[in-house]
C-alpha cells in the first residue's frame, strides 16, 4: 500500500510506503520504470542523516585469472629483444 504524500522537495516524489513483518517495501511501478530496476536488479540502500536512500546498482562481473595465465599474456605481449632495443634507441634520438 502506498500514499502520496505532500511536501516533497521540487522535482522529488515522494511515497509512503508500508514495511512487512519481513522489513520488505515495495517500490512503486512508476519509479521502478522510471529508475529502470527490473525485477532481480540491484539496488544500493545508504542511511545518512536518519534518511534512507535508495539507487539503482550496476552489478559488474569479474573474472578471475591465475598467475600462469597473466604469465602466458606477457609472454605473449613481450617484444622481442632487438625490436625492444630498436624503439629504445629511437626514443633516445628523439
Amino acid at each position: 500500500m502506498t500514499r502520496s504524500s505532500g511536501g516533497a522537495r521540487h522535482g522529488a516524489r515522494r511515497e509512503v510506503l508500508m514495511v512487512s513483518n519481513r522489513g520488505q517495501i515495495t517500490l512503486p511501478a512508476g519509479m521502478r520504470r522510471q529508475l529502470g530496476i527490473t525485477p532481480g536488479g540491484a539496488v544500493i540502500v545508504e542511511e545518512c542523516d536518519g534518511e534512507l536512500r535508495l539507487k539503482p546498482a550496476a552489478v559488474l562481473g569479474m573474472d578471475c585469472y591465475s598467475d600462469t595465465e597473466i604469465e602466458e599474456w606477457d609472454q605473449a605481449d613481450a617484444l622481442p629483444p632487438c625490436e625492444r632495443q630498436a624503439i629504445l634507441h629511437r626514443l633516445q634520438q628523439a
